[in-house]
């Protein structure tokens, strides 16, 4: 009876062994084998690039679900809160302010895109044309209001304070021939309020929704070659998540740039 007893609660431990065996394997294996990524993007080119990405993607065994946002600021708040688990909308400059001021975890594991910005106007036909005390509106978070006040340095309005590079504010100009009047307005509406300005700094992705063509509604635009290359970010944890890297190898496939190519037609550039 004994032996019996024994012979049995030997069995029992052995199914529970190997029940928490079996668990941990399905956990670790499920981490492994993840099929879905959600993919957070902003409203526009970036949504229609993730729409090519999405069927490369599918290819390879991966399932994307896009998220759209409508702002800069919530890709980077739903990543960080773990509601994503990529985002694709922003560049590194921006980022770098981002964990700067939040303290995000988050990290860049490959660039995507660049989107020139433009100086745009409905009133004007050429930059020399601006008058003295002209309104001039341009983006209200850092990183895009200093890139934007680089342009209106770049092509005479302004005066920055020297070695300021991409960490220029309002407070930074040290010159103002024109003596133009700056408006810090959120990126999204400054399209809308194009007609109440003299001129308008506007970031690319969004002129692109607005119906503008950078290459030809632009009355002045950045160099290709600026610092401004946007990114893929996901937490720092997941950088080497083998779903990330299908991603990343769809995002940087051969179909996807072509259709940037002919897609965009020069507004937008791969940077990969």
């Amino acid at each position: 009876m004994k032996k019996s007893i024994k012979s049995i609660s030997l069995f029992l431990s052995l199914v529970f062994i190997l029940g928490l065996a079996t668990g941990c394997g399905q956990q670790s294996t499920a981490k492994v084998e993840q099929k879905t990524l959600k993919v957070g993007v902003t409203a526009g080119p970036h949504a229609e690039v993730m729409d090519v990405v999405k069927k490369i993607a599918e290819k390879d065994g991966l399932k994307i679900e896009v998220v759209e946002f409508n702002d800069y600021i919530q890709p980077n708040v739903a990543l960080n809160q773990g509601d994503i688990d990529v985002n694709s909308f922003q560049h590194k400059p921006y980022l770098d302010n981002i964990i700067k001021d939040r303290n995000y975890d988050i990290v860049s594991v490959g660039n995507t895109v660049i989107f020139p910005m433009g100086i745009y106007s409905s009133k004007l036909k050429n930059i020399a044309d601006l008058q003295a005390g002209a309104i001039v509106a341009i983006p209200n978070d850092p990183t895009n209001g200093g890139r934007a006040l680089l342009l209106l340095e770049k092509i005479g309005l302004i005066k920055l304070k020297p070695g300021i590079g991409l960490k220029a504010a309002v407070t930074d100009i040290i010159e103002n021939p024109k003596k133009i009047v700056i408006k810090e307005l959120d990126a999204a509406q400054i399209p809308r309020s194009l007609a109440d300005m003299d001129v308008a700094a506007i970031n690319t992705n969004y002129a692109i929704t607005a119906g503008l063509v950078p290459t030809k509604d632009a009355i002045a635009i950045e160099d290709i070659n600026s610092p401004y290359a946007n990114i893929i970010a996901v937490r720092s944890k997941d950088k080497e998540n083998p779903a990330v890297q299908k991603f990343i190898k769809a995002y940087h496939s051969d179909e996807v740039k072509s259709f940037i190519n002919e897609h965009f037609k020069g507004s937008v550039a791969a940077a990969w």
